[in-house]
């Protein structure tokens, strides 16, 4: 009897599966309609009104209750729909890059230069997440299952950390397991993390004063920016060898004959582990702290943003990779292969992996981005993964990513995510073990740590960075 009431339930899975595919299908050209809506209109982070509004809208329309304007933030937004445990989130982003305003076309031009552009491809990632959050309601409906369903929208991820301050705001609270991808250049999930970052702005205040004729009287703000920059070089043999330093003088002065009264460094680190990164950002604070000191001059900081590595799930990720297998990749259509290889051919990139391989392994390490996924993984069991929005070997954040995201080809890819956040939101709304199974690992991950922030509780998000 046992033997027979696991072959009906497996039956039943495969049912549902067949459903809530059959669901996201049957959105597939709405939802890609409204990717490429997004793309036309690229807003930059915490000023994307026309893309969250018309993701709200759909979501508003398919059944789902709309917080808006949450945290603080206008575009930030949380759409809900069943009650009662398990909460499964699923994220959206929907901001744009500076300057990378691109046709969907396989070589440089711009829509309009100097404009932002869709180069992250956030207008896939937001559409289909909204996409995979209609069908699991509706299947869930059909079904009469209990449980949360909650799509996230989250603004700036591009280095405004709207995230971070959704978690301060406690709209992580009650969620089980977050769910989130994002566009890339091939169909992957693996226990990979990210690069943990901290980016401020070091001001210099001085004492303006004639170059040649009273240099005495004058105190130099460049000189503590220069000082400080020469302190982090040094710095840099003695932290891990993993570790970042990026850095710009975004203000120098205004004249070579005037001893600069103000002097600005805009300065960013990055380490696999965001402990280890802590304590290599107090070391920088000290340079800069050496800087004024020096050339008595005066010192103040901005925070831009601070972001935690990913805490791998070992449960998500095998759970993502089995329905990523059954989600399936997609084949190019001659036109987009044509399209594909032109992309490639400006990059010296091959064809492989194709969009139709899906390569789900245990592999760990820190990929050489940071995102503020980070901060959600270190409260929520959180899993993420990529889809091949783009050809294999291209970067994210060009204008090749950007043209792709306007495409086919970025469609198709999207729509491999939204089958797979589909079904991997099924099996947890289902199946209590497997919710379980995620907490179980996130507590055996992050045993013995716990999660920090730079971004304190209370702090208004920096609306305007990205448009200073």
């Amino acid at each position: 009897m046992r033997t027979l009431a696991l072959f009906f339930a497996f039956i039943l899975t495969l049912a549902a599966d067949d459903n809530v595919l059959t669901r996201v299908n049957a959105h597939a050209a709405h939802f890609t309609a409204v990717s490429r809506q997004i793309w036309e209109t690229p807003e930059l982070g915490f000023h994307e009104q026309k893309s969250a509004a018309l993701l709200r809208d759909e979501l508003r329309q398919a059944g789902f209750k709309i917080d808006d304007g949450v945290a603080g933030m206008p575009t930030a937004f949380t759409a809900s729909w069943g009650s009662g445990k398990p909460v499964i989130a699923v994220l959206g982003e929907f901001d744009a890059l500076p300057g990378l305003s691109q046709k969907d076309v396989p070589r440089k031009e711009a829509i309009v230069d100097g404009a932002p552009g869709h180069g992250c491809g956030h207008n896939l990632l937001g559409s289909a997440s909204a996409l995979a959050v209609v069908a699991v309601k509706e299947e869930m409906q059909a079904l009469g299952l209990k449980g949360t369903i909650r799509y996230y929208g989250t603004p700036a991820e591009e280095g405004g950390g709207g995230k971070v301050y959704m978690l301060h705001a406690g709209l992580f609270r009650d969620v089980d397991v977050a769910l989130t991808w994002h566009p890339g250049d091939s169909n992957r999930v693996n226990l990979q993390s990210c690069l943990a970052t901290n980016s401020a702005k070091f001001r210099f205040y001085g004492v303006a004063a004639h170059a040649a004729g009273a240099p005495e009287k004058g105190r130099s703000a460049l000189d503590g920016a220069m000082v400080m920059l020469n302190a982090v070089e040094f710095l840099r043999e003695h932290v891990p060898q993993e570790t970042r330093i990026h850095y710009i003088i975004s203000n120098g002065g205004s004249a070579s004959n005037v001893v600069p009264a103000f002097a600005e460094v805009t300065l960013g680190a990055r380490n696999p582990d965001a402990a280890t990164l802590n304590s290599i950002w107090e070391r920088i604070l000290k340079c800069a702290q050496a800087g004024a000191l020096a050339t008595e001059t005066r010192m103040d900081t901005e925070l831009i943003m601070n972001y935690a590595n990913i805490l791998p799930n070992d449960a998500l990720t095998a759970l993502v990779a089995r329905n990523m297998k059954k989600a399936g990749g997609y084949q190019y259509t001659p036109d987009e292969q044509k399209f594909a290889d032109e992309i490639q051919k400006t990059l010296g990139a091959g064809r492989d992996p194709g969009p139709d391989q899906i390569l789900a392994d245990t592999s760990e390490g820190a990929g050489a981005y940071s995102t503020d996924v980070g901060d959600i993984s270190w409260n929520v069991p959180t899993v993420a993964f990529n889809t091949a929005t783009y050809p294999a070997g291209t970067p994210a954040h060009s204008w090749q990513s950007a043209a792709c995201a306007g495409t086919s080809i970025g469609q198709k890819g999207m729509l491999v995510a939204a089958r797979t956040l589909a079904l991997s939101a099924m099996d947890l709304l289902r199946n209590p073990n497997d919710v379980d199974a995620a907490k179980t690992s996130f507590d055996k991950r992050r045993a013995g740590r716990q999660w920090t922030t730079r971004i304190q509780a209370g702090t208004k998000p920096p609306l305007d960075y990205a448009v200073k």
